[in-house]
């Protein structure tokens, strides 16, 4: 249709509807050639130029982003079909021309080498998520929107060439480590040494790989926190208030915020914290709830005064106004970051207390104020500083060096407020030269089936269970990233996760490479075959390497879960082009079959490599055992991942490759179920007429499949026998590795299907 109204004069309601559609793909490309003239003709209409500048204001195409923004997101085909439509004949020869050079002048690997600091001339990155509270567990949506994807952005970073330092650690002080303290009969340092442990094996075990994970219990925390108080104290950004507040004369203390709960005065929310709704997203003082109650012990506070310090916002207001302007136009925030920030600024800056009656805390250096510590909101977000100088003492490198810094702060919702207003404020009113953020990265909430995580109800999977699943953390990992709450709430299923395991993983991504590896071994002798092109092989790395150059285009601008999106197209391209050209009937014909083969089996392999490639920020076991079994050369990843998206042939015509086995399992229904009613809370085991709670040893003995159990018990045989063999062969240690973590969780697997408990019991001590 289009390209043939290039030769018409008239222009009809669909030329200036698929001129509009278009607009982003070829205002600023010389892509999509075919089109050119005529979306050239189109956009010379008077109306299309005036809809074009009301939408753009003279700033170009950048500012469709801002816009676009502003719009929902409706369902629409994926742009790669419509590109692959258009895709002309000069785009798939230059495909094929840069695939043929191979790695020749790819960038060279380089080592992570810490400290790591800002440096001349790179793009400098500093990436935080969200310190998570240290008194308990992190659930699953705790993990996807703080850790988990601020780590596949810093893996990605990294990939990329990119000067990149990803710090987290640990929230220590406040209430809720106090009440935690006394619940366990601990001192809250004690409590706070033991959750962090508990933290950082937990971020360990999904491959978080953190620069550095630190805590905010530091000398380093107190010097910092203090100095910005005093600074701002010295400026005239503080004010003194005497306010009520809610006092619990029952576990005698002054209520924390989040402390307390009853119903918002604005939208009738019944469980609104004391510092926030999260229904409305309005701000609230705790003594505006209507009908609170102490969340420890459940009584009603009563209302008492007390003497506190105020960060005098209203006074910062116009200088945060500039601030955000410049940081939101510029960078990239999530819609929702835009949103909640601009609803805060629209309903007008209030003082906010920085000051709390509690013990644990950084102490208040101030004379009059010293019983008090700093308020987690003032304090908490410090601690991104006084990680990063627990890490390395020239810390301020990175935090008061704007001009060289970008910025990355990565959270749930509930958080953007005192990312983007408060601690910029406090930054601001200290007049030190600080970086602030320049791209907020964040989510939604990521429910639990149809319910909200609970850990005293015993609803949902928290980090330290996932493990004892007998999934693997790639698998976790893949799953959490492609429900991830970008735009919306979002729900983890089990069934969902099964059918994304079964189909995604296993029958598409894993079908592909393990049998693009296997036709290497069984039909080549374990050596890539010589290839020669023909049309359809061209056209098939035209296809990936424009998917290539979307996962790019997304991943840049953190939009993760459409990037894997991509990752998923590129193998169901390659499992196309396998089924059209059959290479497994071909390897039986003559001699131009066999040659035909070996080029289908060739350029697959090579695919499989560039998918190990872009997996490797989302699941980076997997990538690794994927190049293991490929032996690709090392500096495959980053020659792959520079610049725009290069996919280029890997693997030429006589590199060998090693032995090749399956990447995925199959999660069958019965351990599904299993699964489900381990994690739903409590249960009624109906043969034993008792009460079973999620994860205990009652529950999963009294719950076996028998013909899973056999299932299982053969693949542990046949698991065996490999390893076995391979230690035969004196086989690298790594790869040997490999296949002993897949004999265990096999094992695991093994255990629940047979209802016992997953983990052996601790040995008390040999008998002598």
């Amino acid at each position: 249709r289009a390209s043939a109204d290039v030769f018409q004069e008239a222009v009809s309601v669909a030329d200036v509807v698929l001129w509009a559609a278009l607009y982003p793909l070829l205002s600023d490309s010389c892509e999509l050639r075919s089109v050119r003239g005529w979306f050239e003709r189109v956009g010379d209409l008077a109306a299309c130029q005036a809809a074009a500048n009301r939408v753009l204001h003279g700033k170009g195409v950048e500012a469709l982003k801002t816009f676009l923004q502003k719009h929902p997101a409706t369902q629409t085909q994926r742009s790669c079909d419509v590109h692959e439509m258009f895709m002309q004949l000069e785009e798939i020869e230059e495909a094929a021309q840069i695939w043929s050079e191979g790695l020749k002048g790819s960038p060279a690997v380089t080592e992570r080498k810490h400290p790591v600091l800002p440096q001349e001339g790179k793009r400098n990155m500093l990436l935080t998520s969200a310190l998570p509270y240290v008194n308990n567990v992190p659930h699953l949506g705790n993990i996807i929107g703080c850790v988990l994807s601020a780590d596949v952005f810093a893996r990605y970073g990294r990939l990329r060439g990119w000067n990149l330092l990803y710090i987290c650690g640990t929230d220590e002080y406040g209430t809720a480590t106090e009440n935690k303290a006394r619940e366990e009969g601990l001192t809250p340092q004690e409590i706070c040494d033991k959750y962090h442990a508990i933290h950082a094996d937990i971020y360990k075990w999904f491959q978080i790989d953190f620069d550095f994970f630190g805590r905010t219990t530091t000398k380093q925390q107190t010097e910092i926190a203090q100095d910005i108080f005093w600074r701002l104290h010295e400026r005239g950004f503080l004010l003194e208030d005497t306010v009520e507040q809610l006092r619990c004369e029952s576990c005698q203390r002054f209520l924390a915020d989040r402390f307390v709960e009853g119903e918002c005065p604005h939208c009738r929310y019944p469980e609104a914290r004391g510092d926030q709704c999260d229904k409305c997203g309005r701000l609230i003082n705790a003594v505006e709830l209507r009908n609170p109650q102490c969340k420890v012990c459940k009584e009603t506070p009563v209302i008492r005064s007390s003497k506190h310090l105020f960060l005098n916002l209203p006074k910062l207001e116009d200088e945060l106004e500039q601030w955000l302007d410049k940081s939101t136009s510029s960078g990239d925030w999530t819609v929702n970051a835009r949103h909640i920030t601009r609803s805060w600024i629209r309903d007008g800056l209030k003082p906010r207390c920085i000051t709390r009656d509690l013990q644990w805390g950084t102490p208040v250096p101030h004379e009059d104020y010293k019983e008090k510590v700093f308020y987690v909101w003032f304090d908490a977000p410090i601690g991104y500083l006084s990680i990063t100088a627990n890490y390395t003492d020239q810390w301020e490198k990175w935090w008061k060096n704007p001009q060289q810094v970008e910025l990355y702060n990565f959270m749930a919702k509930d958080n953007v407020p005192f990312h983007s207003v408060v601690f910029p404020c406090s930054l601001l009113g200290a007049q030190d030269n600080y970086t602030l953020v320049n791209h907020l990265i964040a989510t939604e909430y990521l429910n639990y089936e149809d319910t909200k995580f609970s850990k005293s109800r015993g609803v949902g999977v928290f980090g330290d269970m996932a493990k004892d699943t007998g999934i693997p953390s790639d698998v976790w990992r893949f799953y959490l990233l492609y429900l991830r709450p970008e735009g919306q709430d979002s729900a983890f299923s089990w069934s969902d996760m099964a059918l994304k395991n079964n189909s995604e993983l296993l029958n598409n991504l894993g079908n592909f490479i393990n049998r693009a590896g296997m036709f290497v071994s069984k039909f080549f002798d374990g050596c890539v075959p010589e290839m020669l092109l023909n049309e359809d092989d061209k056209r098939l790395i035209a296809q990936v390497r424009w998917e290539l150059k979307q996962y790019i285009q997304l991943l840049d601008k953190v939009r993760i879960r459409d990037a894997l999106k991509c990752i998923l197209s590129i193998s169901r391209h390659g499992n196309q082009y396998m089924q059209l050209n059959e290479p497994w009937k071909k390897i039986k014909g003559g001699d131009g079959d066999r040659q035909r083969a070996g080029t289908v089996t060739g350029v697959s392999v090579n695919v499989a490599c560039l998918l190990s490639a872009v997996l490797e920020p989302y699941m980076p076991s997997v990538s690794h055992t994927i190049r293991q079994q490929l032996q690709a050369p090392h500096t495959c990843v980053s020659a792959i991942l520079q610049n725009t998206g290069t996919f280029i042939c890997t693997l030429p015509a006589g590199h060998r490759i090693s032995a090749v086995s399956p990447l995925f399992q199959k999660l069958e229904n019965e351990q599904i179920e299993v699964l489900r009613k381990r994690f739903g809370g409590q249960q009624v085991c109906k043969r034993h007429s008792s009460i079973i709670t999620r994860g205990s040893p009652a529950e999963t003995m009294k719950m076996c499949f028998p013909e899973r159990a056999k299932q299982l018990t053969a693949l542990v045989a046949e698991q065996g026998n490999k390893l076995r063999g391979l230690k035969a062969q004196k086989a690298d240690k790594s790869v040997i590795d490999d296949e002993v973590e897949k004999l265990l969780q096999l094992k695991k697997q093994l255990s629940l299907a047979e209802g016992k408990n997953p983990e052996p019991a601790a040995q008390k001590g040999k008998k002598k």
